[in-house]
């Protein structure tokens, strides 16, 4: 029988990964290394002279960035802020998630109610800070009208006066924007589940709530996971809404770690310095939340039995030692 030269396809697979991975050293690794080298130089201004890395002292910029009494102030707005889009954002995707999925109900018009709960998250930054300044108006917005109206104010609220309101606000837009995204990406999780677990659940005579809470949940812990991390780092990573709404307004209630960055960089006096050493004090924080998100939500059955294996393994070569 004569032997056929088998083709190797693998090498197609290396050939057609090369234009990303030179877009990637060039566009994503290059500008990482060269951010986190700036923090340990001087460079500054747009004509800097005698660059180098502060060997004497190499933390200054980074010593400099948290002792910055407004790098604390956006490093807490941007928590804040964070925290109160999160929350009702996470609550109402998994409401609607729920309403969805559900296979006792059948909700009629599916497409069109995700279609326009996804919208907002396709429209421009801009295109929704000038909606919502419009929105939240002082004295003539729709939002003041309707206060006055309802008897609950006299004159209306400037909503970018105080720092507080303009968390609220810019917490509300990153809300409606964020939510239909969340609840797709959670849809999709429970449409991948095997449907054999919830006819077991019925047949089990398990409630709605039982069944989303004791088996949909868990079952979409790794989407679930997703969603978390994504949300922290586009939290922590704020700028457009904020920026375009309300950064230099109500004693800087809006200002966020992202405007803090962008006006060392690119202020009057071009501190990268400083500027590189936020953005890697910033980047520090996303890896040390991320993790303990990676250590809530995983597995503890699976981490159990890890670890009894582990432990088994190391018993029998202990035996195999004696």
């Amino acid at each position: 029988m004569r032997n056929k030269k088998l083709v190797s396809y693998g090498k197609f697979g290396y050939i057609f990964s090369i234009p990303f991975i030179l877009a990637f050293l060039v566009f994503s690794l290059y500008p990482i290394v060269y951010t986190l080298v700036i923090g340990f130089t001087n460079l500054e201004g747009l004509n800097p002279k005698d660059v180098h890395i502060l060997w004497d002292n190499p933390f200054k910029n980074f010593a400099w960035v948290l002792k910055s009494k407004l790098f604390k102030k956006s490093f807490t707005n941007t928590v804040v802020i964070w925290i109160m889009n999160f929350i009702p954002q996470m609550g109402l995707a998994l409401l609607l998630t729920a309403w969805f999925t559900d296979r006792r109900s059948k909700v009629k018009g599916q497409g069109l109610f995700k279609i326009l709960f996804y919208m907002p998250n396709i429209i421009t930054a801009a295109t929704v800070a000038i909606l919502f300044g419009q929105i939240f108006g002082f004295p003539s917005g729709p939002v003041n009208a309707t206060l006055i109206k309802l008897g609950l104010s006299k004159e209306g609220f400037d909503f970018q006066l105080k720092p507080m309101r303009i968390k609220a606000v810019v917490a509300f837009i990153q809300f409606w924007q964020w939510y239909g995204y969340t609840m797709v990406m959670l849809i999709s999780g429970v449409i991948g589940i095997n449907p054999e677990i919830f006819e077991a659940a019925d047949l089990d005579g398990a409630n709605r709530v039982q069944t989303f809470f004791l088996i949909t949940l868990p079952c979409i812990r790794t989407i679930m996971l997703y969603v978390l991390v994504t949300s922290l780092i586009g939290g922590l990573n704020m700028f457009d809404i904020p920026s375009l709404y309300a950064m230099n307004h109500g004693d800087n209630g809006g200002y966020t770690l992202n405007c803090f960055i962008k006006d060392q960089a690119f202020g009057p006096d071009n501190f990268y310095d400083t500027a590189a050493a936020a953005s890697v004090l910033m980047f520090l924080v996303i890896v040390a939340l991320s993790l303990v998100l990676f250590f809530i939500m995983r597995d503890k059955d699976e981490a159990k039995l890890k670890k009894l294996k582990k432990q088994q393994l190391k018993m029998a070569r202990s035996r195999k030692a004696y």
